[in-house]
């Protein structure tokens, strides 16, 4: 099976702030119903108010990113599906309960992970 990656930007989510509470409630409905199907492999949200680093080699930090990341953010989940058809009706489930629409990223298949 393939692991995918459902995610959305933070400012993707332009949902006022009254209903947040019914967006969260479905998010997390079609978040268990992945746990009870078997898919579901982890997820969360990137956290905005911690500040990303980049670490070296030496383990040295330092407070810049890669250009491309620098506005990572929002929620995401990584479901182990049978095929990307799947993985698109996942992701749908997930589009209707956020209302907004997801991104669909298929992981390079690595025998060691």
């Amino acid at each position: 099976m393939t692991k995918y990656l459902i995610a959305f930007p933070a400012s993707a989510l332009n949902v006022p702030a009254e209903d947040m509470p019914d967006v969260s409630v479905a998010a997390h409905a079609v978040v268990r119903q992945a746990k009870a199907e078997g898919v579901y492999v982890f997820g969360g949200g990137i956290n905005g108010e911690v500040a990303p680093v980049m670490v070296a080699a030496d383990g040295s930090c330092t407070t810049e990113s890669y250009r491309q990341f620098r506005e990572f953010d929002g929620g995401f989940c990584v479901l182990e599906l049978p095929s990307r058809a799947v993985a698109v009706q996942w992701a749908a489930k997930m589009a209707a309960a956020c209302r907004c629409a997801q991104e669909l990223r298929e992981f390079y298949y690595d025998p060691e992970s």
